[in-house]
C-alpha cells in the first residue's frame, strides 16, 4: 500500500498536535462524569478476588490491556493478560473460577471477545467490561460496566483509536490507584515488585550488602603511631580509619578531613598516637540497617565515611559515599 505524500506544513502539524492533546485531555476529564458507583464496585470485587484479574482486549485495546495488567500486578493486584483470540484456542485454560475478567473494547462488539463470553459465564468468573458503548453486546453480558466513552477520537478521520485508548489507559490507572490505596500498599511493597529499579535499590539494599569487610576495613589500635595510621588509610583507600581497642570495639575515627584540619593548625603529627588525633565516639551504623540510612547520616553530618558495628560496638565493616554510588543507592 502506498500513499501520495502531501506537502509538509509545519504549522498544520503543530496545530494538529495541540488539537490532539486538547481532545485527549478532554476525553480523560470527561471520564469523571461517566464513572460512578460501579467503579467502586469494581474495585471492591477486585480487592476481594482470591484469584487474578485477567485482562483481555483486541488490537489497540489489547495493548492498553497489557499495560493495565502490568500496572495492577506491580501495585499489589495479581493480574495477567490473555489474548481473546488465543483464548478461543486453548488459552482460556489460564482463566479459573474465582478470577475476575476485565474485558476492554471501545465498541463492545469485538468478535473475538463475543465468542468467549459464554465460556467465561460457564466458568463463573466476574466479568467487568470497560467499553465506550454501554448498550453493546459486551456490556450486556458484563456484571459491571465501566464507561470509557469519548466524544471524539483525536484522529482527523475519527477512525484511529486515539482518545479512546487514552481514556482506557487512564481508567485502568484509576483502578490500580484505588486498589493499591485500599490494600494499604506501601513504598516497601512497591520496591519488592521493582527490585531492579531505583526505589527497589533504596528500600531493599542493606548496609551489609555494600559495606567493606575483613581486611578491606581500615583499623588501627589506640596506641598506633601516626605513621601506621596514615599507612592504613592509604592502603585501604576509604579516606578514613577506625581506631579500636584490643576487643576491636570502635573508640574513634580519623579521616582525611581531620588530617587537613590538623595540618592547618600547625600540629606536629610525627610523634602523635592514633588515640590523640582521633575523633572519639564516631557515629556508626549496624549492618542490618538500610543503605539509605547511611546516605541520610552522611548528608546530615556532612561526612563521607561510616563505620559499621555489631550490637557490642565491635567493628565489622565500613563504607563511604563511593560504595553507595557504585551500588546505585545514591
Amino acid at each position: 500500500m502506498s500513499f501520495e505524500p502531501a506537502k509538509f506544513d509545519p504549522a498544520r502539524a503543530l496545530a494538529l498536535a495541540h488539537e490532539t492533546l486538547e481532545i485527549e485531555a478532554a476525553a480523560v476529564l470527561g471520564l469523571k462524569g461517566r464513572i460512578g458507583p460501579e467503579f467502586a464496585q469494581a474495585v471492591q470485587v477486585m480487592l476481594a478476588c482470591k484469584g487474578r484479574v485477567v485482562v483481555m482486549g483486541m488490537g489497540k485495546s489489547g495493548h492498553v490491556g497489557r499495560k493495565i495488567s502490568a500496572t495492577l500486578a506491580s501495585t499489589g493486584t495479581p493480574a495477567m493478560f490473555v489474548h481473546p483470540a488465543e483464548a478461543s484456542h486453548g488459552d482460556l485454560g489460564m482463566v479459573s473460577p474465582g478470577d475476575i475478567v476485565l474485558a476492554i473494547s471501545n465498541s463492545g462488539e469485538v468478535e473475538e471477545l463475543a465468542v468467549i463470553l459464554p465460556a467465561l459465564k460457564r466458568l463463573g468468573v466476574t466479568l467487568v467490561a470497560m467499553t465506550g458503548r454501554t448498550a453493546s453486546t459486551l456490556a450486556k453480558h458484563a456484571d459491571l460496566v465501566l464507561n470509557s466513552a469519548v466524544d471524539a477520537e483525536a484522529c482527523p478521520l475519527n477512525l484511529a483509536p486515539t482518545a479512546s485508548t487514552t481514556a482506557q489507559m487512564a481508567l485502568g490507572d484509576a483502578l490500580a490507584v484505588a486498589l493499591l490505596d485500599a490494600r494499604g500498599f506501601r513504598e516497601e511493597d512497591f520496591a519488592r515488585s521493582h527490585p531492579g529499579g531505583a526505589l527497589g535499590r533504596k528500600l531493599l539494599t542493606h548496609i551489609e550488602d555494600v559495606m567493606r569487610t575483613g581486611d578491606a576495613v581500615p583499623a588501627v589500635g589506640l596506641q598506633a603511631s601516626f605513621t601506621e595510621l596514615m599507612r592504613e588509610m592509604s592502603n585501604k583507600g576509604l579516606g578514613a580509619s577506625a581506631i579500636v581497642d584490643d576487643a576491636r570495639r570502635v573508640r574513634g575515627i580519623f579521616t582525611d578531613g581531620d588530617l587537613r584540619r590538623l595540618i592547618e593548625k600547625g600540629v606536629d603529627l610525627r610523634a602523635s598516637k592514633a588515640a590523640e588525633v582521633m575523633h572519639p565516639d564516631p557515629r556508626t551504623l549496624h549492618a542490618g540497617a538500610l543503605a539509605v540510612e547511611a546516605v541520610a547520616l552522611m548528608e546530615q553530618y556532612r561526612i563521607t565515611s561510616v563505620l559499621v558495628v555489631d550490637d557490642a560496638g565491635v567493628l565489622c565493616g565500613a563504607l563511604n559515599s563511593n560504595d553507595l554510588l557504585r551500588a546505585k543507592v545514591i
